[in-house]
């Protein structure tokens, strides 16, 4: 909360509107109120340019759940952990950590600590290279401070705009929905896999704006039918996600009937759907998931199709996130709308530069807090209850990582994903798949690209196995080796060099 106007300085002015209206809501006469997200990092930071305004935001977000009142969490989320490690004592379990980790690919917490430290090292040196870069953008700004964790995204965007000037109202024309949708998403699925899409208007949908296609197999037989659900509405949860309507079963002679769903914004009636090259992201993103329940093809519901362990889940969905910037399939969706024409070389390329700034803090954020998650699933039944703020302390102090400066992405007190939201022991998961896909797209590259026969092997050996055989056994046969972290650092424009 602040008192002047001025201190909102940088925000515009639809956000200074908001942020008094979020006062008044609390009958806060004359005050201007930032609600927080669930992250660490507020999106606030970015733009806010008194320095005691960012300061003081992040400090009431790093803070939020310890204030010694009934909000604060920290005795609770200790229980918690405690209560874990003796519930996996009864079954057997040192930790649990090992007691969660048995039916997922990488099996035990060593796989996982081990995955972790093997990104630490090359993640730090860039963490070391990007402070030292905005510790010279202070300069050049005339100030004298030492960078802290509440600059760093708002000196990290000034030098974004300096290096790359990616301005998405000059690429958006290129992204006009449908043709995205037509010419990019159902292209590379055709070119992989021989599937096809034909549109259905007889099908009753449960709003005007939901897109219904029936999903035919290389031979024409019906494989299932695809509902697209991609526009902001009052009513609707936000984010992007994928589902069905029914499952694929053999035993219950059932096709998968899939949705894919979004929150873009609408167009205004007779404008072009143009939308941003992460909404071009997310909808490959979210077809990826929908192939994997497409292609499915179990006796059981419960282990048909997405039906897998949450460190194999987001594979196929982020592996098929790589089309999108495929050059072939690129160039067959991103197009003016008006003309027709090709994405300028010099645009292109201004977007995959982009894609690798500042991956030193995005990558650390998310290692700091995947490893603090492994460090409270550690813990043994015989273990004493921990303190939390020392717990922590000494759980990121060991990551070898600039955590001063690159916090976690959550915070134990806050961190929602592994105390309430099923992610104990997984929060890693994000990352592992990243992992997984990068290694099966670095595959692609070297046997030929987007091709029907490798897209064939993708689907015989990954996509239609669902969760009928040990995961690390099946990327094995598809991929000839173990998971490595090379592509996965490349792709983020690191590399294990970087130590």
């Amino acid at each position: 909360m602040v008192d002047k106007k001025e201190a909102l300085a940088g925000l515009d002015d639809g956000a200074i509107a908001s942020a008094q209206k979020s006062a008044e809501s609390r009958k806060l006469s004359g005050k201007y109120v930032l609600p927080l997200q669930n992250t660490t990092q507020q999106p606030d930071l970015v733009s806010l340019t008194d320095r005691t305004t960012r300061e003081a935001l992040f400090n009431q977000s790093w803070t939020r759940a310890e204030k010694g009142d009934a909000n604060d969490t920290r005795q609770t989320i200790t229980e918690i952990a405690q209560l874990r490690a003796e519930k996996a004592a009864l079954f057997g379990y040192p930790s649990f950590a090992a007691y969660t980790l048995y039916d997922q690919m990488a099996k035990t917490p060593a796989a996982v600590n081990d995955f972790i430290h093997q990104l630490v090292p090359a993640t730090a040196a860039e963490q070391h290279r990007e402070a030292a870069e905005l510790q010279k953008a202070i300069a050049e700004d005339h100030q004298s401070f030492t960078l802290k964790p509440w600059d760093w995204n708002y000196y990290a965007e000034r030098v974004r705009k300096q290096k790359f000037d990616l301005n998405q109202n000059d690429v958006k024309p290129y992204f006009e929905l449908h043709t995205v949708l037509t010419d990019g998403v159902f292209y590379a699925a055709t070119q992989l896999y021989g599937i096809t899409f034909e549109p259905r208007k007889d099908i009753p949908v449960y709003n005007p704006d939901v897109l219904v296609f029936e999903v035919k197999d290389e031979d024409g037989s019906p494989l299932g039918l695809m509902y697209f659900d991609y526009f902001k509405r009052d009513n609707k949860s936000g984010g992007a996600w994928m589902s069905n309507f029914v499952g694929q079963s053999d035993l219950l002679k059932t096709r998968p009937v899939i949705y894919n769903v979004a929150n873009f914004t609408k167009a205004a009636p007779g404008q072009p759907q143009l939308i941003t090259s992460d909404d071009v992201t997310t909808m490959f993103h979210e077809f990826g998931h929908a192939l994997h329940g497409l292609f499915a093809s179990q006796t059981y519901p419960s282990l048909s199709g997405t039906a897998v362990a949450r460190d194999f889940v987001e594979f196929p969905s982020q592996f098929n996130e790589n089309w999108a910037m495929d050059p072939k399939v690129f160039a067959h969706y991103a197009r003016h709308y008006k003309t027709g024409a090709a994405m300028p070389d010099a645009l292109v390329a201004k977007i995959k530069k982009a894609a690798h700034f500042n991956q030193g803090y995005a990558l650390g954020e998310i290692v700091a807090a995947a490893q603090l998650d492994m460090s409270w699933h550690g813990i043994a039944a015989d273990a004493p209850r921990q303190d939390a703020d020392q717990f922590e302390a000494k759980a990121l102090a060991e990551t070898g990582l600039d955590v001063a400066n690159v916090p976690p992405r959550y915070r134990s007190s806050y961190f929602l994903h592994i105390w309430g939201n099923g992610y104990s022991a997984g929060y890693y998961a994000y990352l592992w798949t990243e992992m997984l896909d990068q290694d099966v797209y670095s595959w692609f590259q070297s046997h030929g690209g987007l091709t029907r026969e490798n897209g064939q092997r993708f689907r015989d050996l990954i996509l239609s196995k669902g969760h009928t055989m040990d995961y690390g056994p099946m990327f094995k046969a598809f991929y000839g080796k173990d998971p490595e972290i090379g592509p996965m650092l490349a792709h983020r424009g690191l590399t294990a060099d970087n130590k």
